[in-house]
């Protein structure tokens, strides 16, 4: 198990014109993500052709799971932001999961509306 990282950083990143800002101190890391559709097509995966069925779910670990779980064994807090607000948070210590927050649940529900 890592000891501790630090990161002093300030990055930002332009995916589909949409700017992606990555900043960090000590061993708290923030990605702030514009909006909710720039995230939904973040995490959508690879297109898929016209009518190409749907992949199955696969049985293996939870990515967000495993996220988390790198945080933590690297000492790191990775603090993602949807226009700014906290949407979820990994690497906490005192936690076993990912802190999903009310924005990223609400979120979520708006976005199946658009």
């Amino acid at each position: 198990m890592a000891s501790g990282l630090e990161v002093e950083a300030q990055l930002v990143l332009t995916w589909n014109g949409q700017p992606l800002q990555l900043a960090g101190s000590g061993t708290y890391l923030i990605l702030n993500v514009p909006s909710q559709q720039v995230l939904d097509e973040l995490t959508a995966g690879p297109p898929r052709p016209p009518g190409a069925p749907k992949p199955p779910k696969g049985s293996g670990p939870d990515p967000l799971q495993q996220l988390h779980d790198l945080g933590r064994q690297l000492g790191l807090v990775l603090d993602l932001r949807v226009g700014g607000k906290t949407y979820v948070t990994f690497g906490l210590p005192d936690r076993n999961g990912p802190k999903i927050t009310l924005s990223a649940v609400l979120g979520k529900l708006g976005s199946f509306f658009r």
